[in-house]
Formats: structure tokens, C-alpha cells, sequence
């Protein structure tokens, strides 16, 4: 009864991933990553980490297509939307999944401010948020493009 309840709650309180944008690539999986590792660092902002999802089923013999996630920040920007609700400090840094698209090509998904803060009293309309969106628009922009 107890991890329902908690199951539920957990649940309730996950942003919604109705805002998810995905852009295919015209490059791999792994040159994607490093153009999107490059376009973050390149724009003054932190990777800090890259999460081999399918790497990680390998090592416990699992399959899953070639993902990997990215995980970058700026605090110039994640703490002004923390300034408005500390609970953003769930959500942030940033984090962008770069994967196989099923047709032999790869492709980025990420969600949008509105998404990630969804149920925080986060103002989705402040510059910092419009700021967010315009940074994964463009990290995935030039990560993804010829």
C-alpha cells in the first residue's frame, strides 16, 4: 500500500513529457553526441555527464538502440529559474537523449521549459525560461544539421 502510494505520488509529480521536441540528425548517434558536447561547450555552457544508456543494458546483457544522454547546464540560467522555485533543482541541469531513430538514422529529444517545469512555480514566460528553450532549439539545431 505504502509504494503504491509513493509509486503515485511519484508519478503525479514528474513533469509532463507532452512538450518533448524531437529533431532527427543527419549524422550518427555518436557524432551527434559529440556535435551537441561541442555546440554546449562552444556556447559557454557545462557538460556534465554523458549517460551511455545502451551502454549501460550491455553491461547487464539487455539490449536497447544507441542512446545516450547528455547532460549540460549553465548557472548563470539554472539559477535564476531556481531563484523562483528551489525544486527546479530536480529538474536541472539540462539534459538532452540522443538516440537511434528505429530507421537507421539517429535523432534528439528533449522537453521544453514549459514541460520541465510544469507543477513549479517556475514563471515559463520569464527570460530565463524563454532562455532555456532557446538554448536547446539552438544546441539541437546545430548538433543535428549538416
Amino acid at each position: 500500500m505504502l509504494k503504491t502510494a509513493i509509486a503515485a505520488l511519484a508519478l503525479t509529480a514528474m513533469p509532463a513529457f507532452a512538450e518533448t521536441v524531437t529533431k532527427p540528425s543527419a549524422h550518427s548517434v555518436a557524432d551527434t553526441v559529440d556535435r551537441l558536447v561541442a555546440a554546449v561547450e562552444g556556447a559557454g555552457a557545462t557538460v556534465m555527464a554523458r549517460v551511455p544508456h545502451s551502454q549501460g543494458a550491455a553491461s547487464v546483457d539487455l539490449e536497447l538502440p544507441e542512446s545516450e544522454l547528455v547532460i549540460f547546464g549553465n548557472p548563470r540560467v539554472g539559477t535564476l529559474i531556481m531563484q523562483q522555485d528551489l525544486r527546479a533543482g530536480v529538474i536541472l541541469p539540462l539534459r538532452v537523449l540522443v538516440h537511434a531513430d528505429g530507421e537507421g538514422g539517429a535523432a534528439v529529444t528533449y522537453q521544453t521549459a514549459e514541460s520541465l517545469f510544469d507543477g513549479l512555480d517556475v514563471d515559463v514566460t520569464s527570460e530565463a525560461a524563454q532562455r532555456i528553450n532557446g538554448a536547446l532549439g539552438n544546441l539541437t539545431d546545430a548538433a543535428t544539421s549538416e
